[in-house]
């Protein structure tokens, strides 16, 4: 294994996403933005959960911000879910050029950064965190993603019975997701906006388009 080495660019990439375009995506999908509450225990909710939990292959693409008091970092992301334990999470500048490429499957992880080199690991969210000072819940957040809780057990459902806030505790830091709108033009409806904190550090997602199989 070669050893870890911060990649320097994610602290050099407070670059704005191209507005046009994130207007013209904006513009061919339909939102909805989650509203009242529905229950939890309901059967329209549990219908809605099992639709998510058979979503095992999709792909979606959009812009990533990670916030912090003492960084900035924006980047174009896509993500590819092969199968329930299989995915590719690529990062790219506005430019187009790859900043982070990360694949994992079980029991290995591979990451590639910039300059092309690889590094290899059994553990996704410690990997991008050694090399980049990033808290990113990959673990949670391939569920979070699609609209499931994942392990949280504290979340609220909007009258619609989609997602709208979840609570995640883990080693003594606590996430809160907050899901701004969703995407009703897929099937099932699928969140197109969302923003994480954790203390004084933001993910915000918003995606753009998504294909499911």
């Amino acid at each position: 294994m070669k050893p870890m080495k911060k990649l320097s660019l994610f602290c050099l990439l407070p670059l704005r996403l191209l507005p046009l375009s994130c207007v013209l995506l904006t513009a061919c999908t339909l939102t909805i933005q989650p509203v009242g509450t529905g229950s939890t225990d309901s059967p329209q909710w549990q219908a809605r959960a099992q639709q998510l939990q058979q979503l095992n292959q999709y792909q979606t693409r959009g812009s990533f911000a990670y916030l912090t008091n003492e960084k900035k970092v924006y980047a174009r992301f896509f993500w590819h879910q092969y199968n329930p334990e299989r995915y590719r999470l690529l990062l790219t500048n506005p430019l187009g050029s790859t900043e982070l490429e990360l694949v994992v499957q079980p029991g290995m992880t591979q990451l590639t950064d910039n300059q092309g080199k690889k590094y290899f690991s059994d553990n996704p969210e410690e990997i991008i965190y050694q090399l980049t000072d990033m808290h990113i819940p990959l673990d949670n957040l391939r569920h979070w993603i699609t609209g499931l809780p994942g392990e949280a057990k504290d979340f609220k459902l909007d009258s619609g019975y989609l997602l709208k806030t979840v609570s995640y505790r883990h080693n003594g830091a606590t996430w809160l997701v907050n899901y701004q709108s969703y995407d009703t033009s897929t099937i099932p409806a699928l969140p197109n906006r969302l923003e994480l904190t954790q203390g004084d550090r933001r993910i915000k997602l918003k995606m753009d388009n998504w294909t499911t199989k």
